[in-house]
């Protein structure tokens, strides 16, 4: 998958994303879900699926990276270095078949959701699978 298929991979249900704010919560939802689907094809023993669903999360943190603006502040650097950091922990994740970076990469992505949404003012309550 390309980067710049990343973005419509999870919202090709949604007909339309007006605001970027938007966007960035569709994009942690889509790790959410995507990387939960890792994890359970992990426990499955089924290794086609844990690639597909670890590449998916590493294509969205990938356009995560890219849609980062160029201001050089603390935030903007902060956050490179996290998802550069959870591409790791996917790739890690891939080798080892360690649900436990997983969970690691889930936890860090419900916290992301939940800033996000509270700095935003964007989407309704956590709601994950």
């Amino acid at each position: 998958m390309t980067r710049s298929r990343a973005m419509s991979a999870y919202s090709q249900s949604h007909t339309a994303v007006t605001a970027p704010e938007k966007l960035i919560e569709m994009l942690y939802e889509g790790l959410l879900r995507f990387t939960t689907q890792a994890k359970r094809a992990i426990e499955k023993n089924d290794f086609e699926a844990k690639v597909k669903w670890i590449n998916r999360s590493s294509d969205i943190f990938i356009e995560l990276l890219d849609s980062l603006s160029d201001d050089k502040t603390e935030m903007t650097a902060y956050l490179a270095g996290l998802y550069m950091h959870q591409i790791k922990s996917l790739n890690e994740a891939n080798m080892t078949n360690s649900t436990k970076e997983l969970d690691t990469i889930i936890h860090v992505v419900k916290v992301l959701l939940e800033t996000w949404r509270e700095e935003t003012g964007v989407g309704a309550m956590l709601e994950v699978a």
